[in-house]
């Protein structure tokens, strides 16, 4: 993989997770990363770190903004900040609906539009956003957090077609199950519970039989960020441990 040396690089969801690991990884590459969270992260990595919420879709542009009068370009974007929210179709809540749809689908596209702008005025650019095998798979309770990542993933593919003849290059990459945070649900950690020792590690749902790290994601999102990338796009990148891949 080429170096990030010189380049601008906005990551959101950088206080903890895959965003976090993207970002330390991104920077350890040679990148200025700047993190854009509501959280500040544990430790100093060299990461610059924005305190911002981005289901607050009006200040988006501002943060953008700011990037640019310190630095003065922006060369990648990488949307990993994410909630889930389990609600049944049922007992839908709008609180939860439209939280969930504004920080993990609505948030990405205008940050892919603000960002976009100035990638396109450089005719060079990388754009990756995380979504999920929740993109083309479903759970019950779920709703949301599938349309989300589904319409992330078209979301991902227009853009990729709108920007390309500028030298944009858009993708996602959708992992399976990773140890993070998300993976707690009502105080139990799922990926140590014995449903899912039973049914994906014991019964070989999940081929490689332990969920991801988050390095491992950030890997793969690093080099479709990269300028060793340049001609892969509007694609979905699953890594999930061949999860996806058993009928």
């Amino acid at each position: 993989m080429k170096s990030f040396e010189g380049d601008v690089a906005i990551v959101t969801g950088g206080a903890n997770g895959i965003g976090k690991a993207t970002a330390e990884l991104l920077f350890e590459l040679g990148a200025k990363v700047v993190a854009f969270d509501r959280e500040q992260p544990a430790g100093k990595s060299g990461v610059e770190n924005v305190t911002i919420d981005l289901g607050n879709l009006p200040s988006l542009e501002g943060a953008v903004s700011d990037v640019i009068k310190k630095y003065g370009r922006i060369d990648v974007l990488v949307n990993v900040a994410g909630v889930s929210m389990p609600n049944t179709i049922l007992e839908l809540e709008n609180g939860k609906y439209f939280t969930t749809l504004d920080v993990n689908l609505h948030a990405p596209v205008f940050l892919m539009k603000h960002v976009g702008k100035i990638m396109v005025a450089q005719r060079y650019g990388r754009i990756v956003n995380l979504t999920s095998i929740h993109g083309k798979l479903s759970e019950p309770s779920s709703t949301a957090y599938d349309i989300s990542k589904a319409g992330l993933e078209a979301a991902t593919r227009t853009v990729a077609l709108e920007l390309a003849e500028n030298g944009v290059l858009v993708n996602a990459v959708a992992p399976g199950f990773v140890a993070t945070r998300m993976s707690i649900v009502d105080g139990q950690d799922e990926l140590e519970s014995e449903w899912f020792k039973n049914i994906y590690i014991k019964n070989k749902r999940l081929p490689i039989a332990r969920p991801a790290q988050p390095i491992e994601i950030a890997q793969g999102i690093a080099w479709l960020a990269s300028k060793s990338n340049t001609y892969m796009t509007g694609q979905t990148v699953t890594i999930d441990g061949g999860l996806s891949a058993r009928f």
